[in-house]
């Protein structure tokens, strides 16, 4: 039997690093910052749908929690002269009081960093969000699928791509299964640079799951330099 591991866990260590960077100094912190982290990531999931948010990393010092958003549209994000900003980070701090009175010292407001995606189409999880919205406006999958692959397999750093779908596609009574793929997705290979991302579709007739992966080449590593850069996949 084969084990299905998410692409970014089965990389931890090796060309990834954690998004919640952090040292508790015993169990009950830790099952703290766990629960913290994870309301955090709820609440932005919720509140910056539709701004095509990649990630939310998590970074914690003495004394300061700091929430690194990256998304393919700041100016949503930051809103005009940094209104919607200050009001997010008021917010945050407010659900990190709520879930952990300890997490954050009295006086203190979580730290708020926003970052910008380069290239949109080349970071899965904006992918995703892209083929959320076509199927949400009520474009054909098919051909929501087909040009948002072409899209991507379009930029040069891509060299493949894969996105499935599944549910009541189309309105149909009973649910089913379709991808497309272009390209290759070596899953096997720890050292090939793969972004994967989940997203789900709400409409009228049920929720339909979004799964992408993208292959950007393999990523070497050099020990003395500490420097990563992408070569060519290799055979192996």
């Amino acid at each position: 039997m084969t084990h299905i591991v998410h692409p970014y866990a089965h990389r931890l260590g090796i060309i990834r690093d954690w998004k919640s960077r952090w040292f508790a100094a015993d169990k009950k912190s830790y099952r703290e910052n766990i629960m913290v982290d994870e309301t955090i990531r709820r609440f932005l999931k919720k509140k910056l749908r539709g701004t095509y948010t990649s990630g939310v990393d998590i970074e914690r010092s003495a004394g300061e929690l700091r929430v690194i958003v990256t998304t393919a549209r700041p100016g949503l994000v930051i809103g005009r002269s940094g209104e919607n900003a200050a009001k997010l980070r008021t917010e945050l701090t407010e659900v990190v009081r709520k879930a952990a009175s300890a997490a954050l010292p009295a006086g203190k407001q979580v730290k708020l960093d926003i970052n910008e995606v380069r290239q949109p189409e080349t970071d899965a999880a904006v992918v995703a969000a892209m083929v959320a919205e076509g199927l949400e406006k009520r474009m054909p999958f098919r051909r929501v699928l087909k040009q948002t692959v072409e899209k991507v397999i379009a930029v040069r750093e891509v060299e493949g791509v894969r996105i499935a779908v599944s549910g009541r596609l189309g309105g149909a009574e009973m649910s089913r299964k379709e991808e497309l793929k272009k390209g290759r997705i070596p899953l096997q290979t720890f050292r090939a640079n793969i972004d994967f991302a989940h997203e789900e579709a709400h409409l009228p007739y049920g929720v339909i799951g979004i799964k992408v992966w993208i292959y950007r080449g393999n990523v070497y590593q050099d020990t003395k330099t500490k420097v990563a850069m992408s070569e060519a996949p290799l055979r192996g």
